[in-house]
């Protein structure tokens, strides 16, 4: 039997030789034990820098995503461009208004469009686009401010990662529309929400008038008023107690008093109206409109959810020994945070389900994104874990997300067609301030050919009221039917993509009536569509 198998053997203590020293009394080397200032959470210089340098790493990388993205303008943005053009003018010289814009806009006529246009004129869409890259990257930096302030540094950093790369950020960042100064206005009055949560009461008032100005902006973020009114109170409970539902009824009071005499005394609320409390029901089914949320926003809702479960468990934001003896807030106020934060994402796509329709869909989501990021920052780095234990899981759903914000936001930059080429043909045959003319999306030409046209010339295929010789008005295709055959239009430009339904309608009116000619096709985009342009012989 060998030594191992008999178990273990009891070595005798070696005996003193006699040239050793004697041990001494006390050790000649003590390892101290380590300071909690070495674990401190606190901030100082060196975390700042590293967590800036960071986080404008994200910034430059959102930025770089938007502006790869490149296409003539979109209708919406020709619209609001040239109808700031327009309010200039009339501001200035006292040029009529062609048209009332208040009864159709989604947002105040006299905002967002006139600043855009200022920065238009000056230089050109591209400024104006670059506008809206510089809100959306505001919007981040504050969703970055408003998580640490809520949590720590860890998930706001994660939280604007994830934030810069959905597809609405992407296209929004380079898309002159409302929704950029929107989104930007309301991540501004969180943060001031968040940030005034210990100081008087009465501070909460700062955000009143910013988030006054993002529904004024875009009638849409309404929706999302009672949304800050319930973080009012949230995030000020645990310092003030019952004293934070007095802050919330100082916030509902700052903002409805100036919502109410804006709608009262201005010519708004019709358009309020058309464009959002009471607006046209579409045919899209509730399936078509689930998946396709669920393809721009389903991973980054997901993680939200994630991140709400996790801090509802376990409210400790930090690994460090001392953070264990730091009080935190209850479960139940770390799960009615998460329920607000996560709940909030799902207003835009539950209200498009109650209209029945897809359009703006893809920007509605980013509002919701917003609110629901801070949870989506907190479910990365709980399933990161502690001390990075698992980077390879952020890595991947980071790399998820990125690739489905690529893809789609660059797909729907595409889905309308390229219109350089039309411009250039368009000028040959449009008389200066004269003629009537027929097209899809007749503000493109109006917003590129601003120079010889307007809006009172043009005539778009989605409505009419046309009156015959004998008085008579007609709508509809019949319209569009008569006032072909009696040529009362100079020009027809019809592209197929715009209003498909209408095209085949259109292009028949105008081959039976004999009174126009095809002049040019005008070839656009990789699926080789054409642009038709008939001319009155």
């Amino acid at each position: 039997m060998t030594s191992t198998e008999r178990g273990p053997q009891v070595v005798p203590p070696v005996p003193a030789q006699p040239g050793d020293q004697p041990a001494p009394a006390t050790p000649a080397y003590r390892v101290p034990t380590v300071p909690e200032a070495a674990w401190s959470m606190a901030g100082c210089r060196r975390r700042t820098w590293v967590s800036r340098a960071i986080l404008l790493s994200i910034l430059v990388f959102q930025a770089a995503l938007s502006l790869r993205l490149e296409n003539t303008a979109f209708q919406d943005e020709a619209v609001y461009l040239s109808s700031g053009h327009v309010q200039i003018a009339h501001l200035l010289y006292g040029t009529p208004v062609p048209t009332d814009y208040a009864s159709y806009f989604s947002g105040s006529p006299v905002l967002y469009p006139v600043v855009a246009a200022l920065v238009d004129a000056r230089f050109g869409l591209a400024g104006a686009r670059l506008l809206s890259l510089f809100f959306m990257l505001g919007a981040n930096t504050l969703l970055y401010a408003m998580t640490r302030r809520l949590f720590s540094e860890r998930p706001a950093l994660a939280a604007a990662a994830l934030f810069a790369v959905i597809p609405s950020t992407i296209v929004l960042g380079h898309f002159a529309t409302y929704d950029s100064a929107a989104i930007f206005l309301l991540a501004l009055a969180a943060w001031i929400i968040v940030r005034t949560d210990r100081a008087p009461l009465v501070a909460v008032l700062l955000a009143a008038p910013v988030a006054v100005l993002a529904v004024g902006t875009k009638y849409a973020a309404g929706l999302y008023l009672p949304t800050l009114v319930v973080l009012a109170a949230l995030v000020a409970w645990p310092h003030r107690g019952r004293w934070s539902i007095v802050r919330a009824v100082l916030l509902v009071i700052g903002v409805a008093v100036p919502i109410l005499a804006g709608l009262h005394y201005s010519d708004v609320l019709d358009g309020v109206r058309a464009t959002t409390t009471a607006r046209e029901h579409g045919t899209d089914g509730t399936r078509e409109l689930l998946w396709k949320t669920a393809v721009w926003s389903g991973l980054m809702f997901l993680t939200a959810c994630v991140g709400a479960i996790a801090y509802a468990r376990r409210g400790r934001m930090n690994e460090s020994p001392p953070a264990a003896r730091l009080g935190v807030a209850g479960g139940v106020w770390r799960a009615l945070l998460g329920l607000l934060l996560c709940g909030t994402a799902l207003l835009a796509p539950a209200y498009q389900i109650h209209l029945g329709t897809s359009v703006a869909l893809y920007k509605h989501l980013g509002f919701g994104l917003l609110f629901a990021a801070p949870m989506a920052g907190v479910g990365l780095t709980r399933l990161v874990g502690a001390h990075f234990r698992f980077p390879q899981i952020a890595c991947v759903l980071w790399v998820v997300m990125l690739c489905t914000g690529v893809t789609k936001s660059a797909e729907w930059f595409t889905s309308w067609p390229e219109a350089s080429r039309l411009n250039m043909a368009l000028r040959q045959y449009v008389t200066p301030g004269a003629g009537r003319y027929l097209a899809e999306t007749p503000n493109v030409p109006v917003y590129y050919l601003r120079d010889i046209t307007d809006q009172t010339h043009w005539t778009s295929l989605y409505y009419i009221g046309y009156r015959d010789a004998h008085g008579t008005v007609h709508h509809g295709e019949d319209g569009y039917r008569r006032a072909l055959a009696d040529g009362w239009f100079d020009l027809v430009v019809l592209d197929g993509v715009a209003t498909p339904q209408m095209d085949p309608v259109i292009t028949a009116a105008v081959r039976s009536s004999g009174k126009y000619r095809l002049m040019a096709t005008v070839p656009f985009g990789e699926d080789h569509g054409r642009y038709r342009i008939w001319v009155k012989r």
